[in-house]
């Protein structure tokens, strides 16, 4: 009669329940932090380019989309809040913009 060990589980394959693999298990708690961190590029990108067109539609985006990526809790932060304050300027360049010319365009000319 011949003795042989028992293989153990190792520690990770024992708290997976039988149906689910460890790295796919993982990826739904990872996923808030992207889409806040995709949120937050957005965001930036909508804001910077809302100063020069579409200020009345991209600035209250880039605001939402901010927002949205802060309360996501993203890792890119000062992005996020970078997008914010352009979503900000967009709507102050709108103001400007209304109030002295009293039309929604840039005019560079004289």
């Amino acid at each position: 009669m011949t003795l042989t060990a028992i293989p153990r589980r190792s520690e990770a394959t024992a708290r997976t329940p039988a149906g689910a693999a460890g790295p796919s298990s993982a990826a739904p708690a990872e996923r808030p932090t992207r889409d806040g961190d995709g949120l937050a590029v957005a965001s930036f990108v909508l804001g910077l380019v809302g100063l020069l067109v579409m200020n009345l539609l991209l600035g209250p985006a880039a605001i939402v989309m901010a927002l949205v990526a802060l309360t996501r809790s993203t890792a890119r932060r000062g992005r996020a809040l970078l997008g914010l304050a352009l979503g900000i300027a967009d709507l102050v360049v709108l103001a400007f913009l209304v109030t002295g010319n009293g039309v929604v365009v840039w005019n560079f000319g004289g």
